[in-house]
């Protein structure tokens, strides 16, 4: 079923044969003033790179627009959920904490999370990112700017600065590992990174859109638990239904933690072929939406 989704997503499979009549986006409302934006995003075994994330709120809280910050979590991630309680604790002007518990099987498809998030929201956009992007001193009113009396149904940054490979031993996470603080980072440790299309964190969709469609609710096989963390080709697909590519923004201040570990990967990061190919892997993905 996944394969037949892909090659739809591809273009092989018409629309209409998979999913019959759908349901058109346009006329969206284009809005302006004090915008609002939910920021939706999944942590398993990652709390170190959240930090980061919910940190940058802290220390550069958006004055333009306002933020609902949405993080899907695990109760059997123990980690995650001191460092969600010990943000909560925060107060941040013009920022909202909304932590959402989910069994762990429900979390490991990020469909799943992510449809709950569109259908729910209340927010006039939606970004749908990863827990290792940082959203830096001026970044959020930078992107208030630009979504000025926008009515696409996607937008994404076309740039993003990305760091160096970091690894549980490299010192840029030895250095912020341990209790729940506030932590920075350098951004003259990262390199800017040009894309050329949307890719599964950085997609800014038109609210109404995402109330409309949802991400994948169409498509019932990526709204079922699964036993453990899955590739996210979902994020093509509903690329594929909203018919878009996504339309290219300026956003600067806007980072991102490369890592070898993944949350999903349990014990095997530890194998140095797997991760090489991991690696390149990662490469190349970033190759073909620079293209």
């Amino acid at each position: 079923m996944e394969h037949i989704y892909r090659l739809a997503a591809s273009g092989w499979i018409p629309k209409r044969i998979i999913l019959g009549k759908t349901p058109g986006i346009s006329n969206l409302p284009a809005r302006s003033g004090h915008l609002s934006i939910e920021i939706v995003t999944h942590c398993w075994n990652y709390a170190d790179f959240l930090k980061f994330q919910l940190s940058s709120l802290v220390l550069y809280p958006p004055t333009k627009l306002s933020v609902r910050m949405t993080v899907f979590h695990s109760p059997e991630d123990p980690r995650t959920v001191e460092l969600l309680e010990f943000f909560g604790r925060q107060q941040v002007p013009n920022v909202i904490w909304n932590w959402v518990a989910l069994d762990k099987h429900f979390l490991f498809r990020r469909a799943i999370g992510r449809n709950r998030a569109a259908l729910a929201t209340e927010a006039d956009w939606v970004w749908f990112t990863d827990c290792d992007v940082v959203f830096h001193e001026g970044c959020l009113d930078h992107l208030a700017d630009q979504l000025q009396g926008r009515d696409e149904v996607l937008l994404y940054p076309r740039v993003v600065g990305c760091s160096q490979l970091q690894d549980e031993n490299h010192n840029f996470l030895r250095a912020v590992a341990g209790a729940p603080t506030i932590v920075d980072i350098d951004p003259a440790n990262f390199v800017p990174i040009t894309l050329r299309r949307a890719v599964g964190y950085l997609q800014i969709t038109h609210g109404d859109a995402a109330r409309k469609l949802g991400y994948c609710n169409s498509i019932p096989y990526y709204q079922r638990p699964v036993v453990r963390w899955q590739k996210t080709y979902e994020d093509r697909v509903f690329r594929w239904l909203l018919g878009s590519q996504g339309r290219p923004i300026d956003v600067p201040a806007l980072y991102r933690i490369e890592h070898a570990r993944k949350g999903r990967d349990d014990g095997n990061w530890k194998n140095p072929v797997l991760r090489w190919t991991s690696h390149l892997l990662r490469r190349q993905r970033r190759w073909l939406a620079e293209r």
